[in-house]
């Protein structure tokens, strides 16, 4: 259940961040930090490659490719709306992964990428929910910073 409630406190977090910040905010990087709209692609890309490795698959070159671009920043940019959209979307997908995971599927040995470090199920689980809170609180902070 915390799996569940962290994907879902992001989905609402990111819901209600969509309406609040300016236009000039998306993609500012206050100090150099990363723009709110990296931190709401990174939630859904990392999402995908984390309950990828957790259903013990490697990664598709589609997946690779979306990896480079979560920073990228060049027109034409999305707006806030459309990149939430998709974030909250793969969270959705990320909860019916989580509903067809069994008890006995939480302590299956998986790897993780490149370094093929050594986890679980349950690990992964946990690890992609943590993630995505993380950088919602991230991007709500830095709507704030910028709105200030």
């Amino acid at each position: 259940m915390p799996v569940v409630h962290a994907f879902v406190q992001a989905q609402e977090d990111l819901r209600a961040l969509a309406g609040t910040v300016a236009p000039a905010h998306v993609w500012a990087r206050p100090g150099g930090a990363a723009s709110i709209a990296f931190h709401v692609r990174h939630i859904a890309g990392a999402t995908d490659r984390l309950l990828t490795y957790a259903r013990g698959e490697t990664l598709d070159d589609a997946q690779k490719a979306a990896m480079r671009g979560e920073g990228d920043d060049a027109e034409p940019r999305p707006e806030l709306s459309a990149l939430v959209e998709a974030t909250v979307a793969s969270l959705d997908l990320a909860l019916a992964q989580v509903k067809r995971t069994t008890s006995a599927d939480l302590l299956v040995d998986r790897k993780l990428g490149r370094a093929q470090l050594p986890t679980n199920v349950l690990g992964l689980l946990f690890h992609a929910a943590e993630h995505a809170t993380r950088h919602a609180g991230q991007a709500v902070t830095t709507a704030k910073i910028l709105s200030a």
